[in-house]
């Protein structure tokens, strides 16, 4: 797969540039077979059709009337999607982070930017949330599940809101709705002018007019539609429910067959009602979307949230697993849906394999890469902590332990290492990059940087002044590296289609290569049974500090 080194420094002004890779990308002829990824470690890979931006990562604007997914690529899952006049607004579950649910802003449904996070103080784990506007002001529903810092939920989930003047805040602390068990709350407006909440198993409660409250008891209200028993998936599980109306119908799209597992578990349901107190009715041609073969390159699609674009066609928001880099975990898509005759909407993309026309079409495509994401580099001028960073597993509190100034991050350490220190991380989407930084320690510390999917699992270099520490497996590796002993170093990672590599130096002009490759496809939900995704970190431990510098992002061909 390797190119020669002229073709490969071409490749690389072109992706700056924001241009399509492959000759057929270029020409805007690509088929399915050519976009989508290979199985068969026999077969050549075929070429990327991505576009280009900042810093090389991959961009779904094509710059030539078309997209190719995914919109936003890294761990982008359950997305909720608020239609706002000209303005669409999206957020994404954020587990254990903190600050969370970076807010994103996006006129044409394809580019998108972050706006900030909406939730600075957690309360758990974070997961399925729903945005809605009513009477001008804007919620935020969200299911906290037990994390071990938080405070007694009660239950396996509480449901809370938040709620702000505009999408830019400023939010609400959260409030706890009393609601215990429910998961992936839905809002929706009834014929009766009522709010309610739908929830996963098919439960409901409404609302009081301000939306702060519960307004009864919570009831069964809806069920799932089911596939056919010989189907492969993870398990039954009817979650997700996002509601809208049109015309003279109540849409409910769920979602079915387990979020990870088999590549063929996740779906697309839908069922509809011409009261939002039912009988509601499944869709006959059950399921809207669902991967029906794991040589797709889009596996355990689902989450959907429907919306009418700014062109007036209507499209669905969803997540799925990119084939062969699930450590990236699941990514956010999007489809167009066609509405049939008889008011029922079927999925008109395929299996996301090839360039889809985009909802709209720019004046100068050329500025596209300028106005989708952010970049992942960071001189630590100022704190970009709940855009670009985030603090995992900690109490909102903890964020104290992280300053940003002045060209240095400061990291306070805790614990012994990467399981229990203090470890910031970012979201990456790029199928091959590389990352940088400058370490010095300050005290009785050690820190490093890593690949990190949870406290279970991460491999990366840390130092302590005296050697260096491998991590693998989520664990101090057997096999020690002999670097010297140093209380600053530069350290690298270069992750190339699933193949980690480390590097470090004293001078960062001299780069000593690691003695050990890993192989890291298998760092992924499935093995940890934990939906998160592999991205890089920093992290600091013990009882003085880290001080990073010069954090360098640069995606790869």
């Amino acid at each position: 797969m390797g190119m020669h080194m002229e073709s490969r420094r071409s490749a690389l002004k072109l992706a700056a540039a924001g241009t399509v890779f492959g000759a057929e990308a270029a020409s805007g002829r690509v088929s399915p077979a050519a976009a989508a990824p290979s199985c068969d470690p026999s077969v050549p890979a075929a070429k990327p059709v991505w576009r280009r931006g900042l810093e090389g990562q991959r961009i779904a604007d094509r710059g030539d009337g078309t997209y190719f997914n995914p919109v936003l690529a890294g761990d982008y899952p359950d997305p909720s999607v608020l239609k706002d006049g000209e303005d669409y607004y999206m957020t994404h579950s954020s587990f254990d982070s903190a600050p969370g649910l970076l807010i994103w802003h996006s006129r044409d449904l394809v580019n998108w930017r972050p706006l900030g996070p909406a939730l600075q103080k957690p309360l758990g784990t974070v997961f399925a949330v729903d945005i809605a506007k009513h009477d001008g002001r804007y919620f935020i529903y969200i299911p906290f599940m037990k994390a071990p810092w938080s405070p007694p939920l009660g239950s396996f989930a509480n449901i809370f809101v938040i709620h702000a003047p505009s999408m830019a805040g400023p939010w609400s602390d959260p409030i706890d709705l009393k609601i215990g068990g429910l998961i992936d709350p839905g809002h929706v407006v009834g014929e009766d002018g009522r709010r309610y909440l739908f929830f996963n198993d098919g439960k409901r409660v409404a609302l009081t007019d301000d939306g702060l409250a519960t307004a009864g008891a919570v009831e069964a209200a809806y069920t799932a539609w089911h596939y056919p028993d010989d189907w492969i998936t993870e398990a039954f599980s009817p979650e997700g429910p996002k509601l809208f109306r049109r015309g003279d119908y109540f849409y409910l799209v769920n979602a079915v067959g387990g979020t990870s597992g088999p590549a063929t578990g996740h779906m697309i349901v839908a069922a509809r009602s011409r009261s939002i107190h039912g009988p509601w009715e499944n869709c006959p041609h059950n399921p809207i979307q669902r991967t029906t073969s794991p040589s797709q390159m889009w596996w355990s699609r689902g989450h959907a949230t429907c919306v009418e674009g700014p062109g007036g066609a209507w499209y669905m928001i969803y997540h799925g697993y990119e084939n062969g880099y699930q450590a990236l975990g699941r990514q956010t898509l999007i489809e167009p849906i066609t509405w049939t005759a008889d008011g029922w909407f079927r999925a008109a993309g395929g299996d996301l394999s090839a360039p889809l026309p985009s909802p709209v079409t720019r004046a100068a495509p050329s500025s596209a890469a300028a106005v989708h994401g952010m970049p992942h580099s960071d001189d630590f001028a100022e704190n970009r902590l709940g855009t670009l960073w985030s603090l995992y597993g900690s109490a909102p509190a903890e964020t104290r332990r992280i300053t940003a100034a002045s060209g240095s991050l400061v990291l306070q350490g805790r614990g012994a290492g990467p399981a229990d220190g203090t470890v910031l991380t970012q979201q990456v989407g790029d199928r091959a990059y590389e990352v940088t930084v400058e370490i010095e320690l300050v005290g009785a510390a050690s820190g490093g940087m890593l690949l990190f999917f949870d406290d279970r699992l991460f491999l990366g270099m840390g130092i302590d002044g005296t050697r260096m520490t491998t991590f693998r497996g989520g664990k101090a590796s057997y096999w020690p590296e002999p670097a010297p002993p140093a209380r600053r170093m530069m350290l690298r990672i270069t992750s190339e289609r699933q193949i980690v590599t480390f590097h470090y130096s004293l001078d960062g002009k001299t780069w000593t290569r690691h003695g050990v490759r890993s192989e890291v496809s298998g760092y992924n939900a499935n093995t940890i049974d934990n939906l998160l995704s592999l991205r890089p970190a920093l992290y600091a431990a013990g009882e003085g500090s880290a001080v990073f510098r010069g954090f360098r992002y640069r995606a790869l061909d």
